[in-house]
């Protein structure tokens, strides 16, 4: 498969920054390639393809014969990898299962949009890196937006050093009401029985006992969750520090619980978190995004620990899948 290549080129949706493109791009120029050729590709060039992983924090994958969650699962396993299952994983996000590493990216209604994020960094157990398939694009709208979270920290360096020190000393903490039944209607409707693997009340606190959360039951079932505190700044394997967290989601999207004394996000020590700060960090983010615009076929894979991602709201039938990677 000699006509599959990394694009020098920058395409008219990437961002140029020292290290190269983002996201890097590969395109396959042969077509006649089957899936079991493509497989054997990449696993003689996964090395390299980790490399621009690693400059760049997004790979996005174009013009290889993926058309379904088995070819996608195919496709992804020739990178050799471990599994991050959804069943084990604490993310709040409803999705269902299509092999045992590939399910729904969210289920959340079209007109949901999903705010940048890095996957599960609200919760002691996050997988170091996502694969997104594109089986279906949407007709308008439906992009994947991702935000290099290392530069948007050297940016924050610059502009708001307090605040940036005070999310590294401090750490910050996250609640959460998780429902009492599964909401698809909701970007973080998962229920509390799915999101710790339990059939209890008392299995329940038993397991939030283990994770260092604390808790609160409400009079409607549902569960109200406060996090340890966890770190909000995360060095990659290539040096670079990162804003890794799950803040801008929670600032902008997740639900207001205030009615319950609680601050939805906060500093490690149970300060507020500065409205004012927060609003100027999601708009440098804001600036940073590049909206990866899906093609049927498309496979992009995501370093967690480097980049953010969400969805944009779309329009008619848009089917996107998931793996993680521990």
């Amino acid at each position: 498969m000699s006509n599959a290549s990394i694009q020098d080129k920058q395409a008219d949706f990437q961002q140029q920054y020292a290290d190269g493109p983002f996201p890097a791009l590969v395109v396959n120029g042969d077509d006649n390639l089957d899936l079991s050729s493509a497989v054997e590709w990449v696993k003689a060039e996964k090395s390299r393809l980790f490399q621009a992983l690693s400059d760049s924090g997004t790979v996005l994958f174009r013009g290889f014969p993926l058309k379904s969650p088995e070819d996608f699962d195919a496709f992804i396993g020739a990178f050799g990898e471990s599994g991050f299952t959804y069943k084990e994983s604490l993310s709040n996000a409803v999705r269902v299962n299509l092999t045992p590493r590939v399910f729904t990216a969210n289920e959340a209604p079209p007109e949901v949009g999903i705010y940048l994020h890095h996957e599960m960094a609200q919760t002691p157990l996050y997988p170091s890196k996502l694969y997104f398939f594109c089986e279906i694009a949407a007709d308008e709208g439906g992009e994947t937006p991702v935000c290099r979270s290392d530069v948007l920290l050297d940016r924050m360096k610059e502009t708001m050093p307090e605040f940036v020190e005070n999310c590294r000393d401090k750490l910050v903490k996250y609640s959460l009401i998780m429902p009492s039944i599964d909401d698809p209607e909701s970007g973080q409707g998962r229920g509390w029985q799915s999101t710790l693997g339990v059939n209890s009340k008392e299995e329940g606190e038993a397991r939030l006992q283990k994770l260092g959360y604390s808790w609160q039951w409400l009079e409607d079932g549902s569960l109200l969750t406060t996090t340890p505190a966890l770190p909000a700044i995360k060095k990659s394997a290539n040096g670079r520090e990162a804003f890794f967290n799950q803040l801008i989601a929670a600032f902008l999207g997740w639900a207001d619980i205030s009615h319950t004394g609680v601050h939805k996000i906060a500093f490690g020590d149970g300060t507020p978190m500065p409205a004012d700060a927060m609003q100027k960090v999601c708009d440098m983010a804001e600036d940073l995004i590049v909206d990866l615009p899906w093609q049927p076929g498309d496979v992009a894979l995501v370093d967690n620990y480097q980049v953010m991602h969400g969805r944009r709201s779309f329009v008619g039938k848009r089917r996107v899948l998931a793996s993680l990677i521990s």
